[in-house]
């Protein structure tokens, strides 16, 4: 064992309101950073952590009252197994919090960042927030958004907000509007784009998405806000929540985003990048929802300058 190892005694932990719910294996792998995934499997496997006293399973929901028998893992410290956030990313995730409740985070994310580590990607915009909150004990994602998408993102703080905020997504309760500047003059005002969107994986590696039959189905209402000389401007409201489904609806419609460097034709592109366009323009202006008194809530998130400077520069 290194000298920077560390083996803490068994802890008989007592599920709180907030873990009512969590699988037993994401609520370990919670308590027992820099553990590996296969250790806390066989831990559970082997019987060395127990419910209420008896063995149980990794997909076992844990219930408020419940005591858990955490036995002594060896985990190296945070230091080793946690990319370091540097000041500069702090102030930036401070200074992009838009509202926050004793439940709930609303941020304007930054284009350029994850929401999350994974995939060669070290650090996330929730990597970073539970290292900015090392004393919030619940920190997690209600949605994601692309890496080069700006704007409103939700993190709960508790899991009965994060339950709530995942129910309203499922059933619709929630309305997200995006902005976008697309590529040509899209006439007409308003537009619906329903093609069945499904998810492939190209040799390289790289996951991409395309409109197929046997997809699943999608539903994009895209309203015209401003045309340009050889682009559009519009809001786009998508009804399901499919992976990229703004993007390939937008390419499919034969409008593909502004800076898109997986759906975007080259000669398209460099248009873009002549007007000094360096990221995708999409950005995720607004979310509306219901709170937990049900009460009607609007979040913004204001469009970045360097997205504004660019539509200020074309001609209409």
């Amino acid at each position: 064992m290194s000298s920077n190892d560390k083996r803490p005694s068994v802890a008989m932990v007592t599920v709180t309101e907030d873990q009512n719910g969590q699988r037993l294996d994401n609520f370990l792998m919670s308590r027992l950073k820099g553990v590996p995934k296969s250790a806390v499997y066989r831990m559970i496997r082997k019987g060395e952590v127990r419910v209420n006293k008896g063995r149980t399973k990794p997909d076992y929901k844990l219930n408020v009252g419940d005591v858990v028998r955490v036995p002594p893992a060896r985990t190296k410290s945070v230091a080793e197994t946690e990319p370091f956030v540097g000041d500069g990313l702090k102030s930036q995730l401070e200074d992009a919090i838009l509202y926050e409740d004793d439940g709930l985070i609303v941020l304007n994310k930054p284009s350029g960042l994850a929401v999350h580590g994974g995939s060669g990607v070290s650090l996330g915009v929730i990597e970073a927030l539970r290292q900015l909150r090392p004393n919030q004990r619940f920190l997690e994602l209600v949605h994601r958004l692309d890496r080069d998408t700006s704007g409103c993102l939700m993190v709960a703080k508790k899991r009965s907000v994060l339950k709530k905020l995942h129910d309203d997504l499922r059933h619709g309760n929630m309305q997200k509007t995006y902005l976008a500047l697309l590529w040509g003059r899209w006439n007409g005002l308003e537009h619906r784009i329903e093609a069945p969107l499904r998810k492939f994986h190209l040799a390289s590696g790289e996951r991409i998405v395309r409109v197929s039959t046997e997809g699943k189905p999608s539903l994009t209402l895209f309203r015209q806000l401003e045309l340009y000389d050889n682009a559009t401007l519009v809001e786009a409201k998508p009804i399901t929540g499919r992976t990229h489904q703004i993007r390939v609806h937008a390419q499919y419609a034969g409008h593909p985003i502004a800076g898109d460097d997986k759906y975007l034709h080259r000669e398209q592109a460099a248009y873009f990048e002549d007007k000094g366009l360096k990221r995708l323009f999409l950005h995720a202006a607004s979310l509306e929802l219901e709170d937990a008194q049900g009460q009607k809530r609007v979040f913004h998130a204001p469009l970045p300058e360097a997205l504004q400077s660019i539509l200020n520069g074309l001609s209409k």
